[in-house]
């Protein structure tokens, strides 16, 4: 499980947005930004969505049986950090709950009349900004 050093950790609990690429089905990127939070205890960043988008349904696709990868990147001026790893789509009622419960801790409170599913994205790499590191 991927640890981030005390800067990394301290720069992905600040208020930002990132972009989040997924694979298409033709293997090409699917580019989009998001909000997202991130559980140290797990390595696990999360992105609620609508479970239709495209980027939930790249998510979904498997990869030789296996989860496909995703990367998250967060950046504000010259300091960045990028979070890679595999990618699964978990729509379990308490899963979703934590998901909005640290989204609101991070942003704001989320639309309660959406109806949402949560990617997953099991960070098993992170590049960064010197600064970062």
């Amino acid at each position: 499980m991927l640890r981030l050093s005390a800067p990394r950790l301290a720069f992905v609990t600040e208020r930002h947005l990132a972009t989040l690429t997924t694979l298409r089905a033709d293997g090409t990127p699917h580019v989009v930004p998001v909000a997202f939070t991130w559980d140290e205890v797990a390595g696990v960043a999360r992105v609620t969505t609508k479970p239709t988008t495209q980027k939930a349904v790249n998510a979904r696709r498997r990869v030789d049986g296996a989860p496909g990868r995703a990367a998250l990147c967060q950046v504000d001026g010259r300091r960045w950090l990028t979070l890679e790893g595999t990618v699964e789509v978990a729509d379990e009622p308490a899963e979703i709950a934590e998901a909005l419960r640290r989204y609101e801790q991070r942003y704001r409170p989320p639309n309660p009349a959406v109806e949402r599913v949560v990617l997953r994205i099991a960070a098993d790499r992170a590049m960064s900004s010197r600064d970062l590191a």
